[in-house]
């Protein structure tokens, strides 16, 4: 099946790859993967634009309509579940609304920035007061969890994900021979599926370190390049878009998103109490 068009990424985002044409990458990916945050800041505009609800927005799932129970794929409630617990960072304004950027390269107007690190957006503030004090007064750091992110795409608000460097790093080690990296690396191994209370689960990971603890508590192949075969890296960007065409009872609709730090088995318990 040919991949989507653009229109139907995931949160309304704008595409990962870097709006205008950039240097060639240093042979460094670390040294690429440091300057990341800096150059999304600096390509961003000075302007700031109208702030808009944050948390607020995030409501629960409503009742399916109609028109869902005419399809097979699964609903957008059904995604955003996947994605139940995994924290993410943004900056909000005294009021709890989304302080929003726009992008001139891009012509989006009300792009939020949400990073996987809270260092990240620690830095995100720091631009924000240093750009528009007015603005910056009272602005803070605040955590919110993908699946509210995700059903915030019915509000019309663009996102851009900052991914954690290091997790770019490893899934270049991962894919050699590739320079650069397009979206939030996430990690998945066909070794952990795991069958519990009449359901399967397949995890993805977002730390490669997380996926690779699993990995030694299950697998022969402990350590090393053996370890490394077992893991297959994709884009979270790009695993939602094939959930959200693919029918349900296809595979993807087993899929569960490990947040940080956290293990299958922890995971589960958590979602299901």
């Amino acid at each position: 099946m040919p991949p989507p068009s653009s229109a139907a990424l995931p949160l309304a985002a704008a595409p990962m790859s870097n709006p205008s044409p950039s240097p060639s990458p240093p042979p460094n990916p670390l040294a690429a993967a440091s300057s990341f945050l800096h150059h999304h800041l600096s390509s961003l505009a000075s302007r700031f634009t109208v702030p808009r609800p944050a948390l607020a927005a995030a409501r629960p799932p409503g009742p399916q309509g109609a028109s869902h129970s005419q399809s097979l794929a699964l609903a957008p409630d059904e995604v955003a579940r996947a994605l139940t617990g995994t924290p993410v960072f943004t900056v909000c304004n005294s009021s709890n609304e989304f302080v929003l950027v726009s992008d001139p390269a891009t012509g989006l107007r009300s792009l939020g920035l949400l990073c996987f690190r809270s260092e990240d957006a620690d830095s995100l503030l720091s631009h924000v007061r240093k750009r528009q004090p007015m603005l910056g007064k009272g602005a803070k750091v605040v955590p919110i969890t993908l699946d509210q992110v995700y059903m915030l795409k019915a509000e019309g608000i663009a996102f851009r994900f900052l991914p954690d460097p290091l997790q770019i790093k490893n899934a270049l080690e991962l894919k050699s021979g590739l320079t650069g990296f397009d979206g939030v690396p996430v990690f998945q191994s066909d070794l952990l599926v795991l069958k519990k209370q009449k359901k399967r689960y397949c995890p993805i990971y977002f730390q490669k370190e997380d996926i690779e603890r699993e990995l030694r508590k299950t697998s022969k192949a402990s350590k090393g390049s053996a370890l490394s075969k077992q893991i297959m890296v994709g884009s979270l960007e790009d695993v939602l878009k094939k959930m959200e065409i693919n029918d349900r009872n296809s595979g993807w609709d087993d899929l569960i998103f490990i947040p940080p730090g956290k293990s299958l088995n922890q995971h589960i318990n958590e979602v299901s109490a």
